[in-house]
């Protein structure tokens, strides 16, 4: 790849240009917000303005509902060969660009699993993505070509390409990403109570397990309006387990005898083993291997 053109450079938009410039490819930064786009030049993640060629990829990297929108946009424009995109929910995207008209062989959605609590510019750089899964989710349509260059593109942020479906690659990410931030921003807004004698006593794990509350209100809003199914399936689960715990907890204070407090304390132990047990099963994370000249085919599912 030798030329590439990033639409939206926020954290993600820019470190991904980082690590682009970094490669040695000509970067295009393209933004809504002029100062949003220079600030990324001031990084050194490109120049900002359209170019005056198409690129080899563009890579759309705007909240997930503005997906079909710039995509139908820059390919009205010719902004590049073939596009991508770095939204964090698939299957929304891929209907929109549908309807939208959208020239379907030319794009391949994708998804790299690297991130900040932080937003912006600013709070990017070049290393984000290094080791990390980078979802590709070609369609029926998505030519070879374009889901190629969008697989160079993830290695070359020495990323780990990993093709999926859209829907499998929505399931997982309720799982792993959306259910996990809505917990957290939901425990960090118990400490809304909290008064700042209690508060001045918290460690590390508060900080740890509410760190992924600092992100982008808004942001995060499209992202669960988005996959909102998904997350409220795993949310169910979640509050029949948190109802499961309070109950044995409410009736471990008036139980009467041994036996009655085994029966609680057994339920209360059983979520916390399930709980490590459940954590053990996070793969470690490994460094990406170097990109090689030489790639396979990466075969497209069809029918997604």
């Amino acid at each position: 790849m030798r030329s590439a053109a990033v639409v939206g450079t926020g954290l993600i938009g820019t470190s991904i240009a980082l690590a682009l410039r970094g490669r040695g490819v000509t970067v295009h930064l393209i933004d809504a917000d002029p100062e949003t786009a220079r600030a990324a030049a001031d990084l050194g993640a490109g120049v900002v303005g359209t170019p005056r060629e198409p690129v080899d990829l563009a890579v759309i990297a705007v909240p997930p509902r503005h997906v079909a929108a710039a995509l139908r946009q820059h390919q009205r424009d010719a902004l590049a060969h073939d596009f991508t995109d770095v939204a964090s929910i698939k299957e929304l995207p891929q209907r929109e660009a549908a309807q939208a008209g959208c020239d379907l062989t030319r794009y391949v959605g994708g998804h790299p699993m690297g991130g900040r609590e932080q937003s912006g510019p600013l709070a990017a750089h070049g290393e984000l993505f290094h080791g990390r899964p980078w979802v590709l989710t070609p369609s029926a349509h998505t030519r070879t070509q374009a889901v190629e260059r969008a697989r160079e593109l993830a290695e070359l942020c020495e990323a780990r390409p990993v093709v999926m479906a859209h829907s499998e690659h929505d399931r997982a990410v309720a799982l792993t990403s959306h259910v996990p931030h809505l917990v957290s921003s939901l425990l960090a807004g118990r400490l809304l109570h909290g008064e700042p004698s209690q508060l001045a006593l918290a460690g590390q794990g508060l900080q740890d397990i509410t760190r992924l509350a600092a992100g982008s209100a808004d942001l995060w809003t499209d992202i669960l309006s988005s996959n909102a199914v998904a997350v409220a399936d795993l949310l169910v689960g979640f509050a029949e387990d948190l109802d499961r715990v309070a109950d044995a907890l409410r009736k471990l204070s008036s139980a009467d005898g041994p036996e009655q407090r085994r029966v609680h304390t057994d339920r209360l132990t059983t979520a916390l083993v399930r709980g490590v047990q459940g954590r053990a099963r996070i793969p470690v994370r490994t460094p990406a291997p170097a990109p090689t000249p030489s790639r396979a085919p990466v075969a497209v599912p069809r029918g997604v």
